[in-house]
């Protein structure tokens, strides 16, 4: 028995089915995810992190359009026409939350949008760092793969509530999904602790890697810049960075794939130090075809040069 269809999309589904198998022997051709867009539910993520779980979790069962795109700076993004069209028309927008992508949050927060909203990134309790004498909550969440966990949970309960016939499809995926973050977790973990202990210490461009230091046993030892990527480092700051770095004797630092590397590079010349063959994928996922084109690889990908710049012995993650 067909069991009873929740909403509108349900019947056209239905229809779909009835249709490719009336002419079954002709094809029911085309992209699984294109096809049926207008069948579909739409939904819109912004950061290239949160639309690579998304569609992990969301599958064949949504039409999903993400913002950014891979090596895009969410803290100083200007929003287009275009995307604004794309708010307009969605369903669903999944967003990170905590002020990672102000322009978008602004655009999203207009009147013009009539989609249900959900911050995900703010499911995670976050670090509260201190900048300018005044508290704010860290956005880059991610950096810990137990965050992302939380993530997918909340993306999947989101997806089932706007498509509840493809629940049992979103679960599945969410679980798979899961299940090698609880692996990657691991791995980092066992990967860190190779580095010699007085060396696990983490200097990078901006203030992207709190959760990660955190939740890995490094210490976050000294940054470029703050939270936000639209902070402007003075003179004073570079030196004062570069003669920390000498103090602390530690053998590299890291440039990040969303941010110039000028500065920090000008950094490890006056610290006399290397800085790392292979930039820290920070507020983005890799372009396709690189180390870290996925969230999973980006994590295993910065994990990989990280132990190798700091002295530590990396085994390759397990692929299933």
């Amino acid at each position: 028995m067909i069991k009873q269809l929740k909403n509108t999309r349900g019947w056209f589904k239905l229809i779909s089915v009835g249709v490719c198998f009336s002419f079954v022997i002709g094809g029911c051709g085309g992209e699984s995810n294109n096809n049926s867009g207008e069948e579909l539910p739409q939904v819109v993520s912004t950061s290239t992190i949160i639309a690579d779980l998304t569609i992990t979790v969301g599958g064949d069962e949504i039409a999903h359009q993400g913002i950014l795109q891979p090596g895009a700076d969410p803290h100083v993004y200007e929003p287009t026409p275009k995307d604004s069209v794309a708010l307009e028309k969605a369903d669903l927008i999944l967003y990170n939350g905590f002020n990672l992508e102000p322009g978008l949050i602004k655009m999203i927060n207009s009147t013009g949008v009539q989609a249900d909203k959900y911050a995900v990134g703010e499911v995670v309790e976050p670090l509260d760092l201190e900048y300018q004498g005044q508290k704010q909550s860290d956005p880059h969440v991610w950096g810990d793969a137990e965050n992302a966990i939380a993530m997918t949970e909340a993306i999947r309960d989101r997806l089932i509530e706007l498509s509840p016939e493809d629940e049992a499809e979103f679960t599945t995926n969410a679980e798979e999904l899961i299940t090698e973050l609880r692996q990657v977790d691991q791995w980092i973990t066992e990967q860190i602790a190779t580095i010699p202990q007085n060396q696990r210490k983490l200097v990078t461009t901006h203030d992207a890697f709190q959760y990660f230091t955190n939740a890995y046993g490094l210490e976050m030892a000294g940054t470029l810049i703050g939270i936000s990527t639209e902070e402007q480092p003075s003179a004073q700051t570079v030196k004062n960075l570069a003669n920390s770095i000498k103090k602390m004797q530690i053998p590299a630092i890291f440039a990040e794939t969303t941010i110039n590397p000028q500065l920090i590079n000008t950094v490890a010349e006056e610290a006399g130090v290397k800085l790392a063959p292979q930039e820290l994928y920070s507020d983005s996922i890799g372009a396709t075809g690189s180390e870290g084109d996925s969230y999973i690889k980006m994590l295993v990908a910065n994990t990989k040069s990280i132990v190798e710049s700091l002295g530590g012995n990396y085994e390759a993650f397990p692929k299933n």
